[in-house]
């Protein structure tokens, strides 16, 4: 009987995306442990991203922080519009004079866009949007990429807390049975006290666990303004084909630093439009005693004390410089690609060959030692270090777990491609 307690106890050691953890329950020192099969779907969690992510796209829509954004574009749009309209207005003059002859005039000035000062302007007001709305959208990536990292924290110390409970539970369970053992002489005074030892162990990883959750919880909270969003383990979804092959210009991470190349080259032709020399005409119409005069009038500017070769010189400059802000992000993030590209796949290998030692062995091991505790086989402190082993083992698959994620989710940010992989796995516009 006792056998066979102690065994159904270790069955459900482990859980994580191979295991479910079991609820022991204890009533007079009679325990029971449902063990749950591991069921792994390689495509499972990649149809469940469907499920989950419109709930939580839709509340990343209403952050405030989106809204602003959505703003800014607002204020692109506007901005093209003002530049988008004439430079000059016309100059309206009167002149009257009462003497011996009364001299009355009225005159029209208009000065002509002859540089294309608002061509110049419109185009840089269009080219200035696209360049923010790069930036918005490099932005928004990475603002999903750290909220579904919070949220995967989030999961994995829901996890981990959920384990260190059950392995609580279990520990006291144990010294019960322990303290059975040592009325009929089974075990000794030190190797009960080795289990209380072990319960206070447990005690203190359960406690740090909770902390370590709701400090996950308060993460979520503040990112998101609500700390129970939906999220379901997406692990076999993460691959490296999801990500460019090539680092291009294209790529939202460059996108912006290749428009600001443009915008400098752009700049340019503004400071010529800008100080290029536009003429006046007037038009002046009055009466000067008996006789009505009419005149026509040309001004243009002489640009001899400045001739604004200065000007053009800096604007020249800053094409050199913004050449090589983007050669420079171009080369980080080439080398952050090929570092994600090697290593994803080896992690993920990693993690597949846990969790299959893991699925195969876990359970047969818990048995196994059980067992050879019962029967006097191996001493309680082999025993208690197996299953500090084990304990081990699964919170390794978490760290295996985390690291995927954190790997995974911070290069589909940092290069703005996760939104488009989540666009991918929505059933509508659910992200827009």
């Amino acid at each position: 009987m006792k056998k066979t307690l102690i065994s159904s106890l270790l069955m459900g050691y482990l859980a994580t995306n191979a295991f479910s953890v079991p609820v022991l329950a204890a009533e007079d020192n009679i325990l029971s442990a449902k063990q749950v099969s591991p069921s792994i779907d390689p495509t499972a969690n990649v149809k469940g991203l469907s499920e989950w992510l419109p709930k939580v796209m839709q509340r990343f829509n209403a952050l405030p922080e989106v809204q602003a954004q959505i703003a800014r574009q607002q204020e692109a749009k506007l901005s093209i519009q003002a530049a988008d309209k004439a430079v000059y207005n016309p100059e309206v003059g009167a002149n009257y004079q009462n003497g011996l002859d009364t001299q009355y005039s009225l005159g029209l000035n208009q000065t002509i866009d002859w540089g294309d000062k608002r061509g110049a302007a419109t185009r840089m007001a269009q080219l200035q949007a696209e360049v923010l709305l790069s930036s918005i959208t490099l932005e928004r990536n990475q603002m999903l990429s750290t909220r579904l990292q919070a949220l995967a924290t989030q999961n994995l110390a829901k996890k981990k807390l959920k384990f260190q409970q059950q392995q609580y539970k279990l520990a006291k369970a144990q010294l019960a049975i322990a303290k059975q053992r040592l009325q009929t002489g089974d075990l000794s005074n030190v190797e009960v006290k080795m289990m209380e030892l072990d319960l206070a162990n447990n005690a203190a990883n359960f406690a740090m666990a909770e902390q370590a959750s709701l400090a996950a919880d308060g993460k979520v909270l503040a990112l998101f303004g609500d700390v129970a969003l939906p999220f379901e383990d997406f692990v076999d979804a993460l691959s490296a084909s999801a990500s460019v092959t090539e680092v291009t210009p294209d790529l939202p991470a460059l996108k912006s630093a290749y428009q600001q190349v443009m915008l400098a080259k752009l700049g340019v032709d503004q400071v010529k439009a800008q100080t290029a020399a536009d003429p006046t005409l007037s038009l002046t119409a009055g009466r000067e005693g008996n006789g009505s005069l009419v005149g026509v009038g040309v001004s243009v500017p002489l640009q001899i004390r400045n001739n604004y070769s200065k000007n053009l010189a800096v604007a020249s400059q800053k094409i050199a410089v913004s050449e090589q802000v983007y050669l420079g992000k171009e080369r980080v993030l080439t080398q952050q690609q090929k570092q994600f590209e090697r290593s994803l796949p080896r992690l993920m290998e990693r993690y597949v060959d846990w969790r299959d030692v893991v699925q195969s062995s876990a359970r047969d091991a818990a048995i196994s030692i059980s067992q050879q505790w019962k029967t006097g086989d191996i001493s309680t402190s082999d025993y208690l270090q197996g299953q500090r082993q084990l304990t081990s083992s699964y919170t390794a698959g978490l760290t295996l777990e985390g690291a995927l994620y954190q790997i995974w989710l911070g290069w589909m940010g940092e290069s703005g491609q996760l939104e488009r992989f989540i666009d991918q796995q929505l059933p509508d516009s659910a992200s827009k």
